[in-house]
């Protein structure tokens, strides 16, 4: 059964830092592009970042270039993104994705 677990959400001031984590079981982790994904209140669903199975290759939505890092760690099956300079815009429910499946989501808000 293939699980998502994402954590590490939670209140930040602008220009400050987070990382998320994503906790992934039932498949082999190592073999998967992964995705962040983010939705933020009332909007649809925007696409953050992407990486390959070995941790190699990146991508980012131009919105969170230069301040956002995806990253992995295959022996412990857990997918990361570190976010620098958020911005209240940042502000969103942050999940990560396999394919079409994601999980419950972790709560970025960014505010003074």
């Amino acid at each position: 059964q293939v699980q998502l677990v994402e954590s590490g959400g939670g209140l930040v001031q602008p220009g400050g830092s987070l990382r998320l984590s994503c906790a992934a079981s039932g498949f082999t982790f190592s073999n998967t592009h992964m995705n962040w994904v983010r939705q933020a209140p009332g909007k649809g669903l925007e696409w953050v970042s992407t990486i390959n199975g070995r941790g190699t290759v990146t991508n980012y939505a131009n919105s969170v270039k230069g301040r956002f890092t995806i990253s992995r760690d295959n022996a412990k099956n857990t997918l990361y993104l570190a976010m620098n300079s958020l911005k209240p815009e940042d502000t969103a429910i942050y999940y990560c994705r396999r394919g079409s499946m994601r999980g419950q989501g972790t709560q970025v808000t960014v505010s003074s």
